[in-house]
């Protein structure tokens, strides 16, 4: 989709009196330079933001856990036998 997109934007500025062929070679050079390139959807994008704040709620949890842990552990050296 959004390959089409960008394919169509340049068409759109490409001048009317270039031939077809013409035409037909710079859509294909944009659209395979487009493919080349390392790129994500939307989709992609959002699931991954998705898994990152699962994992950062995971992490602040766990970070909260061992801060309580630490804490009864230096309670319980300091307390005499």
């Amino acid at each position: 989709m959004v390959v089409k997109n960008i394919v169509g934007a340049v068409n759109a500025i490409l001048p009317e009196r270039l031939s077809e062929d013409v035409k037909k070679n710079v859509r294909a050079a944009v659209r395979s330079t487009i493919e080349k390139m390392d790129l994500v959807s939307r989709e992609e994008l959002e699931v991954q933001r998705q898994v990152l704040q699962r994992t950062r709620h995971k992490l602040e949890a766990m970070e909260s856990r061992v801060a309580e842990l630490e804490q009864r552990l230096a309670k319980s050296v300091d307390r005499p036998s």
